[in-house]
């Protein structure tokens, strides 16, 4: 929905924060997101549950990581599965990559109008807790999926940093088992120059056309 600017989620955030009749609001909407009972769809549902993570944030004990980033389930999920195919697993991710997405939330290298009001709730010692809690937990497994087709031309590349399975190393983050709808996204904005927190990943996307960039995502998808 065109109309849900940053600026104006950003606001709603700043008041969930500032007003505890607001607060209120987070019993209700967290609980029927956090149990998957969403009563609205598309972008409107991802709002309200990343409003209610917001809402959560200041009820946690500012030492103790575990507590503080359970408001992470209202999207990325309880058991590790996201919630919606627009929002990336994070558990068993590579703590190297999840440190540099907070990391860039925090500077501003990232925007995103959710996820940078929240890593900046953290210092940068707490965000790299947070990477290594995340990316000790077990990689969720999906629901059964189609069998993977031959590997589209221009998919060997990404080898080089996200391993030989794309799971993952040190220099990328894991990609197999990805939402094929994620990946387009992160893939398109890349190629679009909507998302530049990443040195090489905007010139191997542009070199790519769309309906490349979208066999790829729908190979990487079904591993």
């Amino acid at each position: 929905m065109s109309w849900w600017r940053e600026d104006m989620l950003v606001a709603i955030a700043r008041l969930a924060f500032a007003h505890p009749w607001l607060r209120s609001f987070d019993s209700f909407v967290f609980e029927h997101c956090r149990r998957g009972e969403v009563m609205f769809k598309g972008s409107l549902a991802s709002i309200f549950c990343a409003i209610a993570a917001l809402v959560a944030l200041p009820a946690y004990g500012a030492d103790d990581i575990a507590s503080r980033v359970q408001m992470c389930a209202t999207c990325h999920g309880e058991d590790g599965k996201p919630l919606a195919n627009t929002t990336p697993p994070i558990w068993g991710q590579q703590a190297s990559y999840l440190y540099k997405e907070l990391h860039d939330y925090h500077s501003g290298a990232r925007a995103n109008p959710i996820m940078a009001p929240i890593a900046n709730t953290f210092s940068l010692e707490e965000l790299r807790a947070v990477a290594d809690y995340f990316a000790a937990k077990t990689w969720p497994t999906g629901a059964t999926k189609a069998a993977a087709n031959a590997p589209p031309a221009g998919v060997a590349m990404c080898k080089a940093c996200h391993g030989q399975n794309f799971e993952g190393g040190a220099p990328g983050p894991r990609l197999a088992g990805l939402s094929y709808t994620y990946l387009v996204s992160a893939m398109n904005s890349f190629g679009d120059g909507k998302r530049t927190n990443n040195l090489d990943m905007p010139g191997f996307m542009k070199a790519l056309s769309k309906s490349e960039r979208e066999a790829i995502a729908r190979y990487l998808s079904t591993l």
